[in-house]
């Protein structure tokens, strides 16, 4: 998105990333009402469109606050788009056969397909790092995680307990063999640039 202003609605965004309560109640207040009616109408129930909803704001949450999102358009198209995608995506998951959907057309705004697309598109990444992540050794899970949460490399070869040379490259060890298995798996093949 080259040149776009911050939708008002942008208070959505930032409500969720600062755990705002009030923000959050009024999303599933306003919000939650019509995807949960989608859902049902959809093959589904009221407890799933709830998971639906929560693993949706999750991801709008880790994006706000990992990417600093900016809304270029209203938060209930945006919001409503992807928890319509990932309930096909469950549904199409779930069985092999033909879905038939009520409502397919309720947003065309460019929009809010391009935000949904670029959401979903973190949300892909950010689930191959966390898998080749977790196929990490314990020592390079436990410098890499210092890393992202401590100011300095000093501070994080204090906490080990090893010298700050140690901890550097110990570092750029993990970082690098991340990044390769990161770019060896076959998800990352998938993923558009």
């Amino acid at each position: 998105m080259a040149n776009y202003t911050v939708h008002e609605d942008q208070l959505y965004i930032d409500g969720l990333a600062n755990n705002n309560s009030a923000v959050i109640q009024s999303i599933y207040k306003k919000f939650a009402p019509k995807v949960i009616y989608y859902i049902k109408t959809n093959s589904g129930d009221e407890d799933r469109a709830q998971d639906v909803i929560q693993e949706v704001l999750i991801t709008i949450y880790n994006q706000a606050k990992t990417k600093g999102l900016q809304l270029s358009c209203p938060f209930d198209a945006y919001f409503f788009l992807l928890c319509k995608r990932r309930w096909l995506n469950e549904i199409k998951k779930a069985s092999n056969k033909e879905v038939t959907i009520i409502n397919e057309d309720v947003y065309k705004d460019e929009s809010a397909l391009e935000m949904a697309n670029q959401t979903e598109m973190f949300e892909e990444k950010q689930s191959l790092f966390d898998e080749m992540f977790q196929k990490l050794g314990e020592k390079c899970q436990e410098v890499l995680k210092l890393s992202f949460i401590t100011k300095t490399m000093e501070e994080v070869a204090q906490k080990l307990n090893v010298t700050y040379g140690y901890v550097r490259k110990k570092k750029s060890l993990c970082t690098g063999q991340l990044t390769e298995m990161i770019q060896q798996s076959s998800k990352y093949k998938t993923l558009k640039p």
